[in-house]
């Protein structure tokens, strides 16, 4: 089960709302979806989770761009919702990188009959396209709001929105929506 919600820093404090996702379709779009909800170009999260899996929070701050932790990148590359963010920046790959074979720059050294790779090889083709296991992203993302990478990382992801909340004095406004 998915939750997701937006939670936006105003002069009054925090407000929540309820978002569907169904529609985003980029991180350019779910930025900009972040942004409708701050008035006066204030900070506003976007806070994700899949239960018992993975969360993912996105910061914009006005026109910057966004900045994104997600708690387990492997986790997330299982799901739609965080496929948004998996972004090839956040996960160190060169953007725009061409995921199919260029079939000029294959290495026809009959393998393709069904003879076995080398075990070095196959290790190497696996750890080239591989999403890792655990946190990628900015670590720091809450740093200024009172909650430090090591907490964050530190989070079990079935309670890490709550506790977000509750560290930024929003726990209130969030249970609204949930």
């Amino acid at each position: 089960m998915y939750f997701a919600a937006l939670l936006a820093r105003t002069e009054d404090g925090w407000e929540a709302s309820d978002t569907e996702l169904d529609d985003v379709e980029t991180l350019s779009d779910l930025a900009d979806l972040a942004r409708e909800a701050a008035p006066d170009e204030d900070t506003v999260f976007v806070l994700i989770e899949q239960e018992d899996s993975w969360f993912g929070l996105v910061r914009v701050d006005g026109e910057e761009d966004p900045r994104i932790f997600v708690s387990d990148a492997a986790a997330a590359a299982r799901s739609a919702y965080g496929e948004l963010l998996l972004t090839d920046e956040l996960l160190g790959r060169d953007p725009g990188a061409d995921d199919g074979t260029d079939v000029d720059s294959l290495d026809l050294d009959g393998t393709e009959d069904g003879e076995s790779e080398d075990e070095d090889d196959v290790e190497e083709t696996a750890a080239a396209g591989a999403v890792p296991h655990g946190p990628v992203g900015d670590g720091s993302i809450l740093d200024d709001l009172g909650i430090s990478e090591k907490e964050l990382r530190g989070l079990d992801p079935n309670e890490a929105l709550a506790e977000i909340a509750e560290a930024l004095g929003a726990s209130e406004v969030l249970e609204t929506v949930r």
